[in-house]
């Protein structure tokens, strides 16, 4: 029998886009260990279609099953089992906050649920994870979850992964953090939100210089003795803004870096000019100078798939006529034959952060940086 939401293609809630991009992000966890697809699917028959409440409900008793399951396997020792069951308890949590409004008190409840079932997990890790604070504006400071690389004890090399605004840290735990570990890395995971709850994204959004963020984590990092500061790279995790690619132009102390390169900027710019007719684009403001227009000698690796939402000969171009400065910008189309082609290789994020944790281990493993 089909689940209920799910259509004769398998397209989940084809009537409800953030359903359906949400459901397609949870069976993608399942291969990295955020999920399971039983699970998943026994959830998606029991679910009604078009009520947010069944929702809500359904993949919060979901989180709830899984956390206990992870509280009952510690205290028996078995530390394993309870941190997986702690990551997917954590991203069920994320599933039932998802479509509630962000002043509903039952997203906020879910949400520190979700922040709750990471600390766990970060406890029950070796070496073990810590929550971390790092001030960065006047009465905001940002949070994060350092792990350190399974050594735990000489300096390694430390990865930042960030998301867009409106994006939270936990996710990385399970999406990036076993490719770090499997890497010899340190990871330190981070979000814009700080403590503060998900109506502050309107704040966040008003601000013009999101890139600030990066130069105070940089001194966070420079202070701790576990992290190797000449090999330090960051990852921004989906598009929607260059702010980290902007950032890569003010922070030289930065090895790597994976972003959109400035790409969004440069759209922009382009729109503008043909909207308007402009024939000289460099007159059209944009908030900064885009990364790949400028000097930054750190390398910038630039993923995207071929169904997103930028295509892939349009980003091709773009890299083509801005390598003005630097000479270390990689840019990786997947195509939908090798699956990852998805906006933010949604469809398959685990081949993408491959490649990506490759090129990064060959950039913060190599003979030149050590």
């Amino acid at each position: 029998m089909m689940p209920a939401c799910l259509s004769d293609d398998w397209t989940f809630c084809p009537e409800r886009e953030d359903i359906s991009a949400e459901f397609t992000r949870l069976l993608a966890a399942a291969q990295e260990g955020g999920a399971t697809i039983a699970e998943c699917l026994m959830i998606a028959r029991q679910l009604k279609r078009g009520d947010d409440r069944s929702w809500h409900r359904e993949w919060k008793k979901l989180a709830q099953t899984n956390r206990q399951r992870a509280e009952t396997a510690f205290a028996e020792g078995h530390r394993a089992s309870a941190q997986r069951n702690w990551l997917r308890a954590m991203n069920y949590y994320g599933a039932a906050a998802m479509p509630l409004d962000p002043a509903d008190e039952r997203r906020w409840v879910a949400v520190l649920a979700m922040q709750e079932c990471a600390r766990s997990y970060l406890a029950a890790r070796n070496p073990a994870g810590e929550v971390v604070t790092i001030p960065w504006l006047d009465g905001h400071s940002l949070q994060g979850y350092f792990l350190p690389a399974p050594s735990g004890k000489e300096p390694a090399p430390t990865v930042i992964c960030i998301g867009e605004p409106g994006h939270r840290k936990e996710e990385f735990l399970f999406k990036l953090v076993p490719h770090a570990r499997e890497r010899g890395f340190s990871m330190l995971a981070l979000d814009l939100f700080g403590d503060q709850r998900d109506d502050f994204l309107e704040a966040l959004l008003r601000r013009q210089d999101l890139e600030s963020a990066i130069p105070g984590v940089m001194d966070y990092l420079e202070t701790r003795q576990d992290v190797d500061f000449a090999r330090v790279g960051i990852i921004a995790d989906g598009w929607g803004s260059s702010f980290v690619a902007r950032a890569v132009l003010q922070e030289p102390r930065l090895a790597a870096a994976v972003c959109d390169g400035g790409l969004w900027d440069l759209h922009e710019r382009a729109f503008f000019a043909s909207r308007f007719a402009m024939s000289d684009v460099s007159i059209v403001p944009v908030p900064h100078a885009p990364l790949m227009a400028s000097s930054a000698d750190c390398p910038v690796l630039i993923t995207l798939g071929e169904d997103g939402w930028l295509k892939a000969d349009r980003a091709r171009q773009l890299v083509r006529n801005s390598r003005l400065g630097s000479s270390d910008v990689t840019l990786k189309v997947f195509t939908a034959a090798e699956t990852g082609a998805a906006q933010a290789h949604a469809d398959n994020p685990s081949l993408a952060n491959e490649y990506i944790f490759d090129w990064l281990e060959s950039r913060l493993h190599g003979a030149g940086r050590i």
